[in-house]
């Protein structure tokens, strides 16, 4: 692929389209076709693939690879959004695949933020206002609807859709195609339409290196929210007074105890109580 170098680092491709106030720091390297507009700044060693458009106030961190027909910072998909500066953030060493959609902020001033280290799958789409951890994955066309809040190292499968104003707590997974309208608590994994708790999250717990005590006491945890019948608040009392000492299971108290949307219910219809308020 021929490559026209500008300003001896950075690698450019001559049918590439750049603003001539666009930043792009040292061994950027842009496809053929690429836009890029006036407001965005690109770390080093970033690559921007061919036909990719990367617009707004938009900042992306280093060793990023954007694929083809990504298209990066243009205005929200939300009827509130008149005008004016709103932001996206994107950290370092991110993989953004092909026709990926990230949307900045819808009011003046709000952000939309990626941390490092993610790996977004083609056609998946993160709205306006949403904020994504470190670690997470997102698996093709995957949805997050504006206001969505994923923890570190969420994955979640191909074609699932998250509602607006959702939290996905970390090192959790949800299977694909699953639709999900309530909070998902930290360390779980859930499926389903509507989504539902199936359990621990033993695989991610054992790579992220969580203590086998920490396990259990997490399984313990889980047991009395979504199979004991009881109502979270009154889990979560039992909690306290069952389960001590695991900075694990004081995250799941808190996390149950600050959600707004609710908690995603447990699979066991037998128990029409479990997991909610």
């Amino acid at each position: 692929m021929p490559w026209l170098k500008r300003d001896f680092a950075m690698k450019i491709h001559p049918t590439a389209v750049i603003d001539n106030k666009a930043k792009l720091a040292d061994n950027v390297k842009v496809g053929p076709y690429a836009v890029i507009g006036p407001d965005v700044e690109i770390g080093s060693s970033t690559e921007i693939g061919p036909h990719s458009i990367i617009d707004g106030y938009t900042v992306i961190g280093k060793n990023c690879r954007i694929f083809p027909g990504a298209c990066i910072g243009t205005i929200p998909q939300d009827l509130k959004y008149k005008g004016g500066e709103s932001y996206l953030r994107i950290g370092n060493d991110n993989i953004i695949r092909e026709f990926v959609t990230i949307n900045p902020g819808t009011h003046e001033g709000s952000v939309t933020s990626i941390g490092d280290n993610n790996l977004l799958m083609a056609y998946s789409h993160v709205a306006h206002d949403c904020r994504i951890g470190s670690g997470c994955v997102i698996a093709n066309v995957g949805t997050l609807a504006g206001h969505v809040i994923l923890e570190d190292k969420v994955v979640l499968g191909g074609l699932a859709a998250i509602h607006q104003f959702t939290r996905v707590g970390k090192l959790s997974i949800i299977g694909g195609c699953s639709k999900v309208v309530q909070d998902i608590p930290p360390f779980s994994t859930c499926d389903g339409h509507p989504a539902r708790v199936y359990g621990l999250n033993l695989l991610g717990l054992k790579r992220s290196n969580v203590s086998i005590e920490s396990q259990r006491a997490l399984k313990k945890a889980f047991k009395i929210v979504f199979y004991s019948g009881l109502t979270l608040k009154n889990s979560i009392e039992n909690i306290k007074d069952s389960i001590n000492g695991f900075d694990e299971v004081a995250y799941l108290v808190d996390f149950l105890k600050t959600s707004k949307r609710g908690v995603c219910r447990g699979a066991d219809e037998s128990r029409p109580n479990c997991g909610q308020r």
